[in-house]
């Protein structure tokens, strides 16, 4: 008879996996935690999640159609609706990645090198202070989604860029492995506070090395690996299928590094609702679905005492899509229209006023300094979008 695994000896064999894949970026060494950086006076929030519902979606679906997205209509009822947002890039790349530059990238959806301009993290990063470990990325967006996690700029770049997941988190083949030879962990009773204050013994000496990398861990942030490790492969990530499976892996994820890590920047990149060309139903249901599960992230938000009245979250597509449906029933995206080229912007935040509407128009590419505003009032010089003050109460 097998042996059910104890969590204790089940996380001894998957933080040394952890430790060892090649992630780009991702569950980078863990350092002790750089002090809790106060927000500018006057402001309140102390963390931000991005997720650019990306993939092309139409306001008309969405913020013009509230019975389609109950879960973000909810938020907007928090917070503020923008609906007159310009998205001026055209490629799906190029315009998911101007949200976090603050610039307008000219990049084809064939693209498959880092911009050339920085991006917020980076600049959280080497400019404000922030640790990379406070630094994450969750995306649907296959190889192109790494790739928002920092730029090639010179004096940027990848060692202050972002910590970066894709939609399947670490529950890939590698992972998979050892679940199925090992088992699936048997959940802690009462001691499972104990067996996580004694995290640092449950790792073998050669695991602990590998996640320290020569430096002194944080207890705390050894925990939070151990529990994210934990909610991971102990989660249903790996059985979601369906329309829209990938975006509903990246929120999941991403819900999974909030709750372990309490990061000051999630950023969150969907892709799915590209499945419009081949069916507008199929991509109704992707937004549908996508709702369903960013309903269940600001819930996560709200149920935690470190997050809740502390976090700010921004949700816009990086552009929409044609006015008219296509041959096989979907929507393209090339016509030029208003349906293409106006987008959305949803926030809601300690520093947010509730149940507002705000006409003004403003850019896509506003997203990245108004994120930055709300951690330094010191402008940047590379980033070409402004400040949406209106967001602010």
């Amino acid at each position: 008879m097998t042996r059910k695994p104890s969590r204790r000896d089940f996380l001894r064999q998957t933080a040394t996996v952890a430790a060892a894949l090649p992630f780009a970026g991702a569950l980078r060494p863990l350092a002790l935690a750089a002090p809790r950086l106060a927000p500018p006076p006057g402001l309140k929030t102390r963390h931000v999640i991005v997720l650019a519902f990306a993939g092309g979606v139409r306001s008309k679906e969405v913020i013009d159609t509230p019975a389609n997205v109950p879960n973000l209509m909810r938020i907007a009822k928090n917070g503020v609706t923008m609906p007159n947002v310009r998205a001026l890039a055209n490629g799906h790349y190029g315009a998911a990645l101007s949200i976090f530059t603050g610039n307008v990238e000219a990049l084809g959806i064939r693209e498959n090198e880092h911009g050339l301009n920085p991006t917020v993290f980076e600049y959280l990063h080497k400019d404000v202070g922030v640790a990379q470990s406070d630094l994450w990325l969750s995306t649907a967006s296959g190889a192109q989604g790494r790739l928002f996690a920092h730029s090639d700029h010179p004096a940027y770049g990848k060692d202050h860029g972002a910590n970066v997941l894709d939609g399947d988190g670490i529950f890939n083949v590698e992972f998979q492995k050892v679940l199925d030879s090992f088992g699936k962990p048997k959940a802690d009773g009462d001691g499972e506070r104990a067996v996580l204050d004694g995290l640092a013994d449950a790792l073998d000496p050669a695991a602990a090395r590998l996640l320290q990398s020569g430096k002194q861990m944080d207890p705390a942030h050894l925990r939070a690996v151990e529990k994210f490790i934990l909610d991971e492969l102990t989660g249903q990530n790996a059985r979601v299928t369906g329309p829209g499976a990938g975006d509903v892996k990246a929120i999941r994820v991403g819900a999974n590094i909030l709750r372990a890590f309490h990061p000051r920047l999630l950023g969150i990149t969907l892709q799915n609702a590209d499945v419009a060309h081949g069916s507008y139903n199929s991509y109704v249901e992707v937004i549908r679905r996508n709702d369903e599960e960013l309903g269940k992230l600001w819930d996560l938000v709200q149920k935690d005492p470190e997050l809740k009245d502390q976090t700010t979250i921004l949700v816009l597509p990086e552009f929409g899509r044609d006015k008219d449906l296509n041959e096989r029933n979907g929507l393209d995206h090339g016509d030029n229209s208003d349906c293409l080229r106006r987008i959305f912007l949803v926030a809601a935040g300690p520093d947010c006023p509730r149940d507002k509407v705000v006409k003004t128009m403003v850019d896509s590419h506003d997203v990245c300094p108004t994120v930055l505003s709300m951690f330094t009032k010191t402008a940047n010089k590379h980033i070409n979008g402004k400040i949406i003050k209106d967001l602010f109460a």
